[in-house]
């Protein structure tokens, strides 16, 4: 469908109410996005109509919530541009995923004298997993440096380069700083030596089409609900050579082959992975709210997210007392910043006073706050829903909050 922004918020209903007797701004997008209507009536279905287990069950239920389950994997490949379907592994979102690599690859490749690269502008969760690798094995974490703008020295990046170096692991678009990391020459320098590349792609995926096979990404990772799906679901997309060769990370029902107490056998893939009964009503809403995303015009959804950004960075450079944290070239969705006088933290509280949600704190990103020497910041983050109006309130009610503080 063409991109009319009522339209699209039309199909949302959660944005049609008041808070603290204030038209709901909904600005805390880089949290977790709102859903539409397709997607709560898809999991409302799942429960209402096709409730069973999957993959083993001998009866017209389970045949339709294995069929709703396993299209959204085909959904998912779609969306991701994947070669196979059965690279497509369903997690629990963005943490777990980088936790499977991290146990699984880091089992089968990673050693002592070894090293993975990270950025300074990580998410907590694409960085505890790897220091965890590190001491589990006498790995080397080593981290690229992030300029005062929120961009990567690439230049450091590329003199960390050498045989040594089997991981690289980056944030697509920065949770923090909403900074758009070059990914692409990231993958090809590091696949020059011979290093495997992870991209964090949950900041990424709600705003501009992802193509795995084109930049050639080893492991691609995102949350459904940073995306208009449920939360509690996410994918794990990895080369289908790589995760052939990882070992599963958890044993049960479901990965298995044949289970003896002489020995056991693995599924192939994407099941080696899939132990347990898996949430099944998140996949399927999570293929609802891929459909939906794909129904869109990308170009055009892209387009206004920039335009809506860049009007509110206007804003921001007309707001006295207002200092924008994050000012790299290429952003996405995310407007961080401080208040002159003002912790973060009280910022939020009265804003929401107003009926305008946005984030405060270190956002899982303690390390870059602590380079900038901040305790956190306010976070503005949009979506396709937001409106040059909702910039607009925000920033009458930041006058409001100047007045107060």
């Amino acid at each position: 469908m063409a991109f009319d922004v009522e339209v699209i918020r039309e199909q949302f209903p959660i944005l049609h109410q008041q808070v603290h007797d204030k038209p709901l701004v909904y600005l805390d997008n880089g949290a977790t996005t709102q859903k539409p209507q397709v997607v709560i009536d898809a999991v409302n279905h799942y429960y209402t109509m096709d409730n069973s287990n999957v993959h083993r069950g001998a009866h017209a239920l389970a045949d339709r919530a294995t069929i709703g389950f396993e299209n959204a994997r085909k959904t998912v490949q779609t969306f991701l541009n994947a070669k196979h379907s059965e690279e497509i592994i369903w997690t629990r979102g963005t943490t777990e995923s980088i936790n499977v690599v991290a146990q699984s690859f880091g089992a089968a490749f990673i050693k002592a004298g070894d090293e993975i690269i990270i950025t300074a502008m990580e998410h907590h969760a694409n960085i505890v997993p790897w220091q965890m690798l590190c001491e589990r094995t006498g790995a080397t974490l080593k981290v690229i440096p992030v300029s005062d703008a929120g961009e990567l020295d690439m230049e450091a990046f590329t003199a960390m380069l050498n045989p040594n170096v089997k991981l690289v692991s980056v944030v697509h678009v920065s949770n923090a700083l909403g900074t758009v990391n070059p990914v692409e020459k990231i993958i090809e320098q590091a696949h020059a030596i011979g290093a495997k590349v992870l991209i964090d792609g949950a900041q990424a995926v709600a705003h501009f089409e992802v193509d795995v096979q084109a930049l050639d990404a080893d492991f691609y990772v995102f949350s459904a609900h940073k995306v208009f799906g449920p939360t509690g679901i996410g994918c794990l997309y990895g080369k289908k050579e790589l995760l052939d060769q990882m070992p599963p990370v958890q044993g049960g029902g479901e990965m298995i082959e044949k289970v003896s107490f002489a020995g056991t056998t693995y599924q192939g893939l994407p099941f080696k992975f899939e132990s347990g009964t898996p949430n099944i009503a998140g996949v399927i809403g999570l293929g609802e709210a891929l459909k939906f995303v794909m129904s869109l015009d990308r170009k055009a959804m892209l387009t206004y997210e920039e335009e809506l950004l860049a009007y509110a960075h206007e804003k921001a450079a007309q707001c006295d007392g207002l200092r924008v944290v994050g000012t790299a070239n290429k952003k996405a969705g995310v407007l961080s910043f401080l208040l002159a006088g003002a912790h973060p933290a009280d910022v939020g509280m009265l804003l929401d006073q107003q009926g305008v949600a946005v984030r405060t704190g270190h956002h899982c990103a303690m390390p870059i706050m602590d380079q900038f020497k901040i305790p956190g910041t306010a976070r503005a983050s949009f979506s396709i829903y937001n409106t040059k109006a909702d910039v607009d309130a925000l920033f009458t009610a930041i006058e409001k909050v100047k007045m107060f503080l």
